[in-house]
């Protein structure tokens, strides 16, 4: 490997995107990783590739931000799969795309589970309504159910989940937990007891046994909210065990071999030690981890020219612009001579320049440089030209220090986990906000770079 070329090393495990994809046996493929790798972009990606290679693909966003839509040209993204107009439906594959709504899957959940009365009940309780708009936790129970839904309907051939920034992405994993030890709790069986209990003695249990407590929580909550929790929670009694075992069932899909994690990171140091979490953590819950997908990852064309030679160039163009110009002001000096001071006083000069513009020759010296004269013995083209090639010098040496600082990181990575297959995607020039930027994502995604290709991206 050379010092400069950041492709990846050929004798590491090289993730083949195009075979996870084409892969009948593949249903769903969970993009994680920090904020602002390109999750959702490589999740598109990936979807229009997908869909063009003939598989009929879903991609699930519960990223909030808006740049899915806007990239597949669709106007917003909603709880319903939207097919996406564009793509090359010739092999036999469709795309569609949807954004979660949490509250709307979570009224959904109600309404398929309770009878129409129990539904009303629930949907119009105001803890329900807080509950389902924005609880701790709850969207990315909701992401857990969407995705259970989704791949129990088998309409879709491929499933691509695009999560949300940071470790949060890895939060759905432990949902089925959370919503075990919410149900189990000892605040939440207390609340229940007067449901179990019924009637009558119901009241007398609660009011015997927990007057005290009551009255505390009555305090802190306020005894409207009280009453909305105990009504929410005895509407929902006959629904917390479907929440557990589709939650646990869902945990077990991920877990299934038909499922994928691919880590999305830049080649930076907080994004890979991110990166790095979300394997371990992958490993420790038994997922299928597929791979590492490195983004924007810049390259050259030129990196045969080192840093160190390129700005030992500039350095000498610079040094010889400077004795040029040395040269030419020592040349200017001997040439000009000032003219008798009877000559100064009759053309209205001073030697640092002219006093009255009125009264000044077109020809004499300004204020703030050399005589039209002197200035014929200075070449301005030729100092340009050098004064550009050392800038650009200058340019190539930053980015091939850029190219060198992003192998070291990537190298530590792959040194820590030589196990992870790797592809990498070259940097494009500007931001992906169409189907025809996705396609050239989708397209480095598959070429998986090594140390002996070319990567000539946006230098």
């Amino acid at each position: 490997m050379t010092a400069d070329n950041t492709t990846l090393d050929a004798s590491a495990p090289r993730l083949e995107v195009d075979a996870l994809i084409d892969d009948p046996h593949t249903r769903i493929v969970v993009c994680c990783g920090s904020g602002g790798v390109g999750k959702t972009t490589t999740a598109a990606a990936l979807g229009v590739r997908a869909a063009e290679r003939g598989r009929r693909v879903v991609v699930l966003t519960i990223d909030p931000a808006r740049r899915l839509a806007q990239s597949m040209g669709i106007s917003e993204l909603d709880n319903v799969p939207r097919q996406v107009k564009g793509v090359d439906e010739s092999a036999g594959g469709e795309l569609h795309a949807m954004m979660l709504d949490m509250k709307r899957t979570f009224d959904e959940i109600v309404e398929g589970h309770a009878d129409a009365d129990r539904a009303r009940a629930i949907l119009e309780n105001p803890f329900y309504q807080s509950l389902s708009a924005g609880f701790a936790g709850t969207q990315e129970y909701m992401a857990m159910e969407k995705l259970g839904q989704l791949r129990a309907n088998d309409e879709w051939d491929l499933i691509i989940v695009d999560t949300p920034p940071s470790r949060s992405a890895l939060d759905f994993l432990d949902a089925p937990k959370r919503l075990g030890s919410f149900l189990d709790g000892k605040f939440i069986r207390v609340l229940m007891a007067p449901a179990k209990v019924g009637g009558r003695a119901g009241m007398k249990f609660l009011n015997v046994g927990m007057s005290m407590m009551t009255g505390t929580l009555s305090k802190l909550m306020g005894g409207q909210l009280l009453r909305d929790v105990q009504t929410f929670v005895a509407a929902m009694d006959t629904m917390f065990g479907g929440f557990r075992t589709r939650a646990d069932a869902t945990y077990r899909l991920l877990q299934a071999p038909g499922t994928a994690f691919l880590v999305v990171a830049a080649p930076e140091r907080d994004a890979l030690r991110e990166a790095a979490y979300f394997v371990e953590r992958l490993a420790a819950e038994q997922m299928p981890l597929a791979g590492l997908v490195l983004n924007r990852v810049h390259g050259s064309g030129a990196s045969q020219l080192s840093a160190e030679r390129a700005l030992a160039a500039a350095e000498a163009l610079t040094d010889q612009r400077a004795e040029d110009t040395h040269a030419d002001a020592g040349t200017d000096a001997g040439d000009d001579t000032d003219p008798p001071s009877a000559a100064r006083a009759e053309n209205n000069l001073e030697t640092g320049g002219i006093v009255d513009l009125g009264g000044g020759k077109a020809g004499s010296r300004t204020a703030g440089g050399p005589s039209p004269a002197a200035a014929e013995h200075v070449t301005p083209t030729s100092a340009s030209a050098a004064q550009l090639a050392a800038g650009l010098l200058q340019l190539h040496a930053e980015r091939m220090q850029v190219l060198a600082r992003e192998r070291r990181t990537r190298d530590r990575f792959t040194a820590l986990h030589p196990e992870v297959p790797v592809t990498q995607v070259a940097a494009l020039p500007g931001d992906v906000h169409d189907l025809a930027g996705l396609r050239a994502i989708g397209d480095r995604l598959a070429l998986n770079l090594t140390d002996t290709d070319g990567t000539d991206t946006d230098d």
